[in-house]
């Protein structure tokens, strides 16, 4: 149902800052100032820095199906022992040399490839991706969510029937169970190595990963700290999968899988650490308080709660919360994107004290949060 503008209250600004905000508005889209800032010697670079970022902003898709197209095409695995010639690629890819050529000098423009002589070789950030292979998971992944982006106000409206609402509310599909698994135990070493050089895990008897998946979590923390018990609570498809992982790592005596519904169902007691690693976001705030209830109830006096996962507002990131993970969770049906101060509010009103963030290298891949219930 559309509004009519006229009945919606604006916020109320004084006069002058009104008109300045106006003033600067009028300024930037004038082509005269526009053409005047591009020639003078000390405007040139910012206004040639946010003409490329707007065109940026516009060709952002495109540059993003550059990637899948050298991940789906396995060009990044090609070229991981050297350069190749165009023809050699191409007689890989069976794609024609002038059509393959268009990809890889857009991929050379992204610094995904570099020139090579006659050739092309890895550029930084496609040597840095075949280093991460649950970047490469997580690009193939994203053919859903694009598909789902196609129409972005339809979304927005709620009129869209999604593809990631179909991959990740996986009860009883266990073909989607499988699916979910393998994206997480993909993309979990990138996130789980933040955690482990974070906190100190060394100190706990038993841990308890909620809503772990397969278990990939527990096994890269598995050798970190070797006393540790390692449980995982997950739904009964994904449970199942997880004990069959634990038994090819050999962990079957260090582990206890228990199968549930944290709605539904109590948390097992015991446990004197619960890990949320990438949980929460995926949960609108009523069943968020649910979870973290779950938690507290579960922990011993003294017990602690970690929680990982991409935050809101982290700096120099922004826009992977407030762009990529506000319409991947809108897509998915569930959950937001959350800044610290929020999630340590609903930590709060649960019960926890001692809230407070750790550290960590790389926010971007996910900030970490401690709460530890009461004494």
């Amino acid at each position: 149902m559309s509004a009519n503008l006229s009945t919606v209250p604006l916020p109320q600004r004084s006069s002058l800052s009104a008109y300045l905000w106006a003033w600067r508005d009028r300024l930037l889209a004038s082509p005269n100032f526009q053409n005047w800032a591009a020639r003078f010697p000390l405007t040139r670079h910012i206004a040639r820095r946010e003409a490329r970022a707007l065109f940026d902003i516009c060709a952002g898709f495109v540059y993003a199906q550059t990637l899948s197209a050298c991940t789906a095409l396995n060009i990044f695995d090609l070229l991981a022992k050297g350069a190749l010639p165009i023809e050699a690629l191409a007689l890989h890819c069976d794609i024609p040399p002038q059509n393959l050529e268009i990809l890889l000098h857009a991929a050379v423009s992204l610094r995904l490839l570099q020139r090579h002589g006659n050739g092309y070789r890895l550029g930084p950030l496609g040597a840095a991706l075949r280093g991460n292979p649950g970047i490469a998971a997580m690009v193939a992944h994203h053919r859903l969510f694009y598909a789902d982006l196609a129409d972005p106000v339809a979304l927005l409206r709620g009129q869209a029937e999604t593809a990631l609402q179909k991959f990740w509310p996986y009860q009883g599909n266990a073909g989607q169970a499988a699916d979910y698994s393998a994206l997480m135990a993909a993309s979990q070493p990138m996130v789980a190595g933040e955690i482990l050089r974070a906190y100190n895990f060394t100190k706990h008897k038993i841990v308890m990963d909620v809503a772990g998946g397969d278990g990939s979590f527990l096994r890269l923390l598995a050798p970190q700290a070797p006393r540790l018990h390692l449980r995982l609570f997950e739904l009964p498809e994904v449970a199942a999968q997880a004990r069959r992982a634990f038994a090819r790592a050999g962990l079957s005596q260090r582990s206890d899988v228990f199968e549930g519904d944290f709605t539904t169902a109590a948390l097992p007691a015991g446990a004197d650490l619960i890990t949320l690693i990438r949980v929460l976001h995926d949960h609108p705030d009523a069943r968020a308080r649910i979870l973290l209830a779950a938690a507290y109830n579960a922990l011993p006096r003294g017990g602690v709660l970690l929680l990982a996962e991409p935050m809101g507002g982290t700096k120099g990131a922004e826009p992977m919360a407030a762009a990529y993970f506000g319409f991947y969770l809108l897509a998915m049906g569930s959950g937001r994107a959350r800044h610290p101060q929020q999630i340590m509010k609903l930590l709060a009103e649960t019960g926890f004290s001692r809230v407070r963030m750790l550290p960590t290298a790389q926010p971007l891949l996910a900030s970490i949060i401690i709460a530890q219930r009461e004494l």
